[in-house]
């Protein structure tokens, strides 16, 4: 029997995102003092600086533009060594230049990808409550 694939474990700053997650909607961290989009949230606003950001979690479209990649053909943790080899892409989400996310590209390491390709959130469902955010081809241009 192959190990079982890692999942999240949420904390009180994390739980809203897994929480949408769950339910297929991709929702990021908004900072209540600037309206930056922060993706991870920490402590402070990346953007304002503010010590008290009042993070509150938005929904989001979900698509953008990749940025760069790498195929993933070895697996340090065992419950992802049947899964390799996969892509994870490094993407730009349309809702605020320089918003970055890394995901798995579910459309396999052979499809055809080129940096500026456009694509959309799509979830892995890893378990019945558990679902990880992750790309498709086709987030077309807002």
């Amino acid at each position: 029997m192959s190990a079982p694939r890692p999942v999240p474990v949420p904390d009180s700053q994390s739980a809203p995102y897994w929480e949408a997650s769950a339910r297929h909607t991709l929702a990021l961290a908004r900072c209540g003092r600037c309206a930056a989009f922060a993706l991870p949230p920490d402590v402070t606003c990346p953007h304002c600086h503010a010590t008290d950001p009042g993070f509150a979690y938005e929904p989001v479209s979900g698509r953008g533009t990749v940025r760069s990649w790498t195929v993933v053909r070895q697996s340090a943790l065992p419950g992802l060594v049947g899964e390799v080899p996969f892509v994870l892409v490094d993407v730009e989400l349309d809702e605020q230049a320089g918003l970055r996310m890394i995901g798995r590209l579910l459309d396999g390491p052979d499809s055809p990808l080129r940096v500026g390709d456009r694509v959309r959130a799509a979830f892995e469902d890893v378990t019945p409550n558990v679902s990880v955010p992750a790309f498709t081809f086709g987030g077309v241009a807002s």
